[in-house]
C-alpha cells in the first residue's frame, strides 16, 4: 500500500518547484525551485516503490531466499532515487556554476537582463 501522506507532500514539492521555475525571475531562484521539484519526484519515487508491511530488500537470517520475493521490498526504486539524486546534484552545480559566470560577466541575476539568450 502506498503512503498516502508522502506521495501528497512529493506531488506539492513538485508543485512548488515547478511553479517556482516558471514564476521567478531571479536565477537563484529558479534553481532552487527545480532542486525543490527534483526533490518531490525522489519522494514520490519512493513513496510509490515502498511497500506496507515488507522489510528492506537484504537477505539474512531474517528473510530466508524462498520467501525473500514476498517478504522485502522492491529495491529497484530506492536505487533509481540514489542515482537520481547525485544526476540532480551534478545538474544543480552546473547551474550554480552558470549563473556564477553569467553574474560575473552583466552584474545581475534577474534573467531579464539576458536578452542575448533570448530568440
Amino acid at each position: 500500500m502506498i503512503s498516502l501522506y508522502t506521495l501528497i507532500l512529493g506531488i506539492a514539492l513538485l508543485l512548488i518547484g515547478i511553479y517556482a521555475m516558471l514564476t521567478r525571475k531571479n536565477l537563484m531562484k529558479i534553481v532552487i525551485g527545480f532542486s525543490i521539484a527534483d526533490t518531490g519526484t525522489h519522494i514520490i519515487i519512493v513513496s510509490l516503490g515502498y511497500l506496507r508491511g515488507k522489510t528492506a530488500p537484504v537477505i539474512d537470517a531474517a528473510v530466508s531466499v524462498s520467501n525473500a520475493v514476498r517478504e522485502v521490498v522492491d529495491p529497484v526504486p530506492s536505487a533509481l532515487v540514489l542515482t537520481a539524486i547525485v544526476i540532480g546534484l551534478a545538474v544543480t552545480a552546473v547551474m550554480l556554476s552558470f549563473i556564477v559566470e553569467m553574474y560575473k560577466k552583466n552584474k545581475s541575476l534577474s534573467i531579464d537582463d539576458y536578452q542575448e539568450l533570448k530568440w
